[in-house]
């Protein structure tokens, strides 16, 4: 009898890896699609093309030099997507200034955090966004900003900090009298500072670290994975070419620049193929979305589950034309098969794509592709990306048999240099044999394709039975009254865990805990069945949209156990 296929799989492809830097890159593609248009940002009033973007890259950059950053040094940005952002994204890079994205919703410890666990030197910020007033939080953290000159910060709370970048700011900004106003920095791209910033081209290697991205713990302080010109360049580029993004295509990206899913899969896809950038607004709205793809007549969209459910769901969805759209990535949490369905056959996104991965690998390792069946395009995410490695592995670290499942390991060019100043953490991740440990349950099937069962963290132990959540999760979208469910475990006195979800209704739509578990009763395992049923009106999320779980199994086990709970109704 033979013996089991293995769960390991290799990215093969006759395409090489870019072996140059972002800052080179971008040359090449200026010089080749000068009067193409690059970026477009509605809600500032900005049509660049890849040469008006150029100019305000290389001033900037230079600026930086001028100021007196040195390659390898930490320069944060803290703000909503705007044209800025991508200036200083590219600007950065050739100045092999290491970047260092601030998730836009951080407060006032949590920034400090960011900035004093990196020592970065200087920081780019907005002003303000909805309810975040940057200014006045940096104000509070650094009050010396008041009387210090621009670019000679001492400041007690952040040491390392010496220059603040202020975005949407006149000449003198008021609100941080210490601050620079950022159309200030291209000021000072004299001759001499252009220089400087050409003499850096042939220093910068492709392998120097270029970016640290915060990953969002649930315990513990956020980790700052590190990573690579090479890491993020191929990855952006082998992301848009499983899309066959072009020169024509123009890709709309309400998902959060700090995030990879912004600034590598939309940022660096649409530079390594010339595509259009658009940019709906500051931050994910439905509507101004809807909006956007119509009016530049969008070819692509990107977007988390939730993020497609709440446009579809919008009560003047009907009014836009989306027939321009042809592709997207739908990914940053799981997938509900019935949420994909709708957005190909309402959204006109037929070659619409699922990716899989996470910030420490850059961060695509699978990616369903144009031509792959529709239950593979709707039940996987797809196969392992090119010049990537996948096993998948049992408690032990041993190789499991194909369609068994285990956890997630993924090694490449991808993999990122490791956590910064965190060798403890670098090492719980990464292996000996340089393969990332994602903490993501998954099977891997015959032929290649990979299905996501859970997080290790998240799977249900209930009376001995292994559950995982994204399988209910899957047979509650059937119901059409349902519109999102998330399912998760709590502790329970008999059975060690009991099944929980939270469910939010489509508009107009009523129901009971009952009612949902007589919809499951002979459909699925009984002991799959949840016992303990939630209607909620949202989830609790993160601002790249991933629903926090944590937060609603905490939640759920402060009710339960408050008198007067019964078990088992919907709360």
């Amino acid at each position: 009898m033979a013996e089991p296929a293995m769960s390991y799989v290799s990215g093969t492809s006759h395409v090489p890896l870019i072996g140059e830097t972002i800052g080179r890159y971008f040359d090449g593609v200026v010089a080749r699609h000068a009067d193409r248009p690059a970026l477009i940002a509605r809600g500032q009033d900005i049509r660049w093309t890849w040469a008006e973007l150029a100019e305000q890259v290389d001033a900037f950059a230079a600026g930086l030099v001028a100021l007196g950053l040195q390659p390898g040094e930490r320069i944060g940005i803290w703000s909503p997507n705007n044209a800025q952002w991508v200036i200083t994204q590219f600007a950065t890079a050739k100045a092999g200034l290491i970047l260092v994205n601030i998730n836009p919703a951080y407060r006032l410890a949590e920034v400090e955090y960011a900035l004093n666990k990196v020592a970065c030197r200087a920081l780019v910020t907005a002003t303000s966004f909805k309810t975040s007033d940057y200014a006045g939080m940096m104000m509070t953290l650094c009050p010396e900003l008041a009387s210090a000159t621009p670019g000679h910060l001492d400041a007690a709370a952040a040491p390392a900090l010496r220059l603040v970048i202020q975005i949407g700011a006149p000449d003198m900004p008021a609100s941080m009298p210490g601050a620079m106003a950022f159309d200030a920095v291209a000021g000072l791209a004299t001759p001499a500072a252009r220089a400087r910033l050409a003499e850096l081209v042939p220093k910068l290697q492709f392998d120097d670290p270029i970016n640290i991205q915060f990953t969002s713990g649930t315990t513990g302080a956020p980790k700052g994975a590190t990573l690579t010109h090479h890491n993020i360049l191929n990855n952006g580029f082998f992301t848009a070419e499983t899309m066959k993004l072009g020169l024509e295509d123009r890709l709309c990206i309400p998902v959060p620049l700090y995030h990879c899913f912004g600034m590598v899969m939309g940022v660096l896809g649409c530079l390594t193929h010339g595509s259009t950038m658009v940019f709906p607004g500051e931050g994910f709205d439905p509507l101004v979305t809807l909006e956007t793809v119509a009016a530049e007549r969008c070819t692509a969209l990107y977007g988390v589950p939730t993020m497609f459910i709440a446009q579809m769901d919008h009560p003047r969805f009907a009014e836009f034309d989306l027939t321009s759209l042809r592709t997207g990535i739908m990914a940053g949490s799981p997938c509900p098969i019935e949420v994909m369905r709708r957005a190909m056959a309402l959204m006109h996104l037929k070659d619409i794509t699922i990716a899989y991965g996470m910030t420490e690998t850059a961060p695509v390792s699978f990616q369903t592709t144009l031509d792959d069946p529709l239950a593979r395009r709707v039940a996987t995410v797809g196969r392992i990306h090119p010049h990537l490695e996948c096993k998948i592995v049992d408690a032990e670290g041993h190789v499991v048999p194909s369609g068994t499942a285990g956890e997630l390991c993924t090694r490449g060019y991808s993999v990122m240099r490791g956590y910064w100043d965190d060798e403890a953490r670098t090492r719980e991740a990464i292996d000996a044999g340089r393969w990332m440990h994602t903490g993501d349950l998954a099977t891997l099937d015959g032929e290649g394709y990979c299905a996501i069962v859970g997080r290790i963290k998240d799977m249900i132990i209930r009376g001995g039975e292994n559950v995982y959540p994204r399988e209910i999760e899957e047979f509650l979208y059937r119901n059409p009254k349902i519109a999102d469910a998330q399912v998760f475990g709590i502790p329970d006195d008999r059975y060690g865990e009991e099944i929980c979800a939270w469910i939010r209704l489509r508009e107009g739509e009523t129901m009971t805990a009952q009612d949902v578990k007589d919809f499951c009763r002979d459909q699925i395992a009984h002991y799959k069945v949840p016992r303990h049923i939630r209607f909620v009106a949202e989830f609790p999320m993160t601002v790249t949209g991933k629903v926090q779980k944590f937060l609603m199994r905490a939640s759920m086990a402060r009710d339960i156990a408050a008198p007067g709970v019964a078990a088992g109704a919907a709360s």
